[in-house]
């Protein structure tokens, strides 16, 4: 009988500060209306620098320039079973990009579930703690604001991830 391996999601994160005041994103989640940095999963195929940037206009119709790797997080989510839901305990792994991003792109829409990018400052962002989707959302800016930034290139992305008739 084959054994389950445990595989974390893959995620990735922008983390951008303009002005003094960090961009996030409002959504709607199962748990309600929550703050997180522009973020998503990694998709087939694509790497994490990709991701993020595809990510990151998704959700706030930005285009992000990734200029660090700021950090690779891992963090648990457990959400207990309820009426109709199951339970869930997902372990993510997050790489979080610093970077910047444009003006939005005029008549872009954001992604389902997204209500509005917003501009917070530090304090803002600690202050709103218990509306995070994740803890790793504040640890992300206060390492950015601790001067953490890594060579984006120390992740490393072979070409095979790309579907066979997507290299060229």
């Amino acid at each position: 009988m084959a054994e389950l391996r445990w595989k974390p999601s893959v995620t990735v994160a922008a983390i951008v500060e303009q002005g003094g005041r960090f961009l996030l994103i409002e959504e709607h989640t199962q748990e309600g209306l929550r703050l997180n940095n522009p973020a998503g999963h990694l998709d087939p195929g694509e790497s994490p620098l990709q991701g993020v940037v595809r990510e990151c206009l998704e959700e706030t119709a930005c285009h992000f320039v990734p200029q660090a790797l700021l950090g690779v997080y891992l963090s648990r989510f457990v959400r207990q079973a309820r009426d109709d839901r199951p339970g869930e305990d997902v372990t993510y792994l997050r790489f979080a990009y610093a970077g910047t991003v444009g003006e939005p792109e005029p008549g872009r829409a954001l992604d389902q579930g997204i209500v509005r990018r917003l501009w917070l400052t530090a304090d803002e962002v600690r202050a709103s703690a218990d509306r995070h989707r994740s803890p790793l959302v504040l640890r992300c800016i206060e390492d950015h604001l601790a001067g953490v930034r890594h060579p984006l290139e120390v992740v490393w992305a072979d070409p095979s991830l790309a579907a066979p008739d997507d290299r060229r």
